[in-house]
């Protein structure tokens, strides 16, 4: 089973559509989170301990979450997907970006 984590700023718009594409796929289970400060959901450790692999939207993100999780994220995957901040919830082109970049690597 892969546990797949979706990381942006502020889980709302490209995360939470990762999750949800991708908790249809056989095999995968999914969670989402935000980094910044008023986030939906924000980041728990607890959601990193249980990913096998973690997804970040922009290289800021990864940063951002080695800097504030360093020490929680020895031999965890860490991927940054490239996906800027330009997108709606469940945007058919967000949708389409996801799947291109995502697919391969699950």
């Amino acid at each position: 089973m892969i546990r797949a984590l979706f990381i942006c700023s502020q889980n709302r718009l490209r995360s939470p559509t990762a999750e949800h594409l991708f908790a249809t796929y056989p095999g995968i289970e999914t969670d989402s989170a935000g980094l910044g400060g008023d986030a939906d959901v924000p980041l728990s450790v607890e959601q990193i301990q249980w990913a096998s692999v973690i997804f970040v939207m922009e290289q800021v993100h990864k940063t951002r979450l080695t800097q504030r999780f360093r020490r929680f994220l020895n031999g965890k995957k860490v991927i940054c997907l490239g996906i800027p901040d330009e997108f709606e919830y469940m945007q058919d082109e967000l949708v389409a970006l996801l799947k291109k970049k995502v697919e391969p690597l699950l």
